[in-house]
């Protein structure tokens, strides 16, 4: 369906300010749908993010490191790590290097969560599997053709 219909806006300015909105629909519209995916398991999208970071780093990681590596930059990384401790999907501990860091990292219960959610990466990549893999090639260059635009 167009985004004139889905948001009910009959004429944008121009093909950008319809492009931007367009982008900013289409995000929510994507984080609804993988969102309803965590649910059965109680996480959010952060928590997951942040589960698949420390189990691909192999190692403990400052809450810093975390963040450097998270897709949601806003988030606030040392409040969702005291979340997943408390479901004791990861675990915190004084870091060995410099006794004023907190090194986190995974348990064995958040990555067999981890392996859970493996399964249904098929499900995640159903959101866009109505585009052709040449379609996905083009969208990823053009979106990292407008984060990489240099402010003005």
């Amino acid at each position: 369906m167009a985004l004139e219909n889905e948001i009910n806006q009959r004429k944008f300015r121009n093909e950008y300010q319809k492009s931007a909105i367009n982008l900013i629909y289409t995000y929510n519209w994507v984080t609804e749908k993988i969102t309803k995916i965590f649910d059965e398991w109680d996480i959010t999208t952060q928590q997951f993010n942040i589960l698949r970071i420390l189990r691909g780093a192999g190692q403990p990681l400052s809450t810093l490191q975390i963040r450097q590596r998270m897709l949601d930059k806003m988030s606030d990384t040392s409040r969702i790590v005291d979340r997943l401790v408390k479901k004791g999907l990861v675990k915190k501990g004084i870091c060995k290097m410099d006794r004023r860091l907190v090194d986190v990292t995974i348990t064995d219960k958040g990555k067999k969560l981890l392996e859970k959610i493996d399964q249904y990466s098929d499900q995640m990549d159903g959101i866009m599997m109505n585009l052709t893999e040449e379609d996905a090639r083009t969208l990823n260059e053009l979106l990292d053709k407008i984060r990489n635009a240099k402010d003005e």
